[in-house]
């Protein structure tokens, strides 16, 4: 699988507050829409945004589905972790804990990162020749670890509940856990950087609807320090950090800053557009993800526009720093899915 996508001059610019042309803009779509609404209605819908999708054509198919993404398919990773869904294109739930006892840590094999991502399978040398033709075309590549690296990957290994009680507990045996997580992930990232990927990807969850999932001395104390060994090449490297959380992490907010990111891409509304804008406005470029759970989902098209405008005016700048994203799950009406869109392009050119 490519694990890899492809990056704008403009959104490099947007990120390194060097006066971007437009307010970056991403919209994507879950494959599980693809079945749950018209085909023919959401393939109209892009044609007609093509700021939102430059690359749509006659010839565009909808993505296929991941083997995790699979109702009624348990999927295994690399890890040895069991994946379960129950619909057709959503991201399941680990429901099998290859160590959710501790003996079985001896003598445990991690995934080999020449061969693997973790999740499936990566043939280094097709990326290789990706990053090669994008910069003889003038283009960027950013390379990505699997969603959910350290802290969520520990808990596919032992388990959510199990993980925190090794932590409160301070198991030692947790250390030798994650050495062997964070080397496997050195190995991705020492990969993408060598070969000259723009922008290196932390994506991980780390938030629920109120507060972070684990206490920030947890974070300081066991998953701050994998960040910032796993930055440590980028940065060294003068390459672009990106860094992904959902939920509520205004708690860990000052300690991802100060580790050296360059873009944080975090939900708009669980932390709040005014708290973002004082907290982290200037500081880093803030990829925002556009709420899915109440106006774009229950309000009006008219409630949308007002949504996003206010947030481009609360946390846009001429000179840079905001890029915008919105993930489409199903249960959202097709006007309201137009006028998500409508607006994300209108307001892209509100500093043009």
């Amino acid at each position: 699988m490519d694990f890899t996508d492809t990056i704008t001059k403009n959104t490099l610019r947007a990120i390194r507050f060097d006066k971007p042309e437009h307010i970056p803009v991403d919209f994507w779509t879950n494959p599980a829409c693809w079945h749950h609404y018209p085909p023919e209605a959401l393939l109209e819908l892009m044609a007609e945004h093509r700021i939102l999708f430059p690359d749509f054509g006659p010839e565009y198919k909808p993505p296929e589905l991941a083997p995790w993404e699979r109702a009624g398919q348990p999927y295994t990773d690399a890890w040895g972790c069991v994946w379960e869904t129950t619909d057709d294109g959503i991201t399941g739930a680990v429901t099998g804990h290859p160590l959710s006892e501790w003996y079985a840590l001896e003598g445990f094999t991690p995934p080999d990162p020449a061969k693997t991502n973790g999740m499936a399978e990566i043939d280094w040398s097709v990326v290789e020749d990706k990053i090669l033709k994008a910069r003889e075309e003038g283009k960027h590549i950013a390379g990505s670890l699997e969603h959910g690296h350290a802290f969520l990957r520990l808990s596919y290994l032992r388990g959510y509940e199990r993980l925190l009680f090794d932590m409160a507990d301070k198991d030692q045996r947790l250390w030798q856990l994650i050495d062997m997580v964070e080397t496997f992930s050195m190995g991705i990232v020492q990969r993408y950087v060598d070969l000259g990927v723009a922008m290196m990807r932390y994506p991980e969850d780390l938030g629920m609807q109120l507060g972070p999932m684990l206490s920030p001395e947890h974070f300081r104390t066991y998953i701050k320090p994998i960040y910032e060994h796993l930055t440590a090449p980028a940065r060294k490297a003068h390459r672009l950090v990106h860094m992904h959380s959902d939920g509520d992490i205004r708690d860990l907010a000052d300690d991802l800053v100060v580790s050296g990111l360059d873009a944080l891409n975090l939900q708009d509304l669980v932390n709040g557009i005014d708290w973002i804008a004082a907290n982290l406005k200037g500081r880093v470029c803030i990829d925002l993800d556009i709420d899915r759970q109440s106006i774009t989902r229950f309000g009006s098209p008219r409630q949308i526009d007002n949504l996003i405008r206010e947030e481009v005016e609360k946390l846009g700048s001429p000179e840079g720093g905001l890029m915008m994203i919105y993930g489409l799950y199903p249960g959202v009406p097709l006007d309201n899915v137009k006028a998500i869109m409508d607006a994300m392009e209108r307001y892209a050119a509100f500093y043009t």
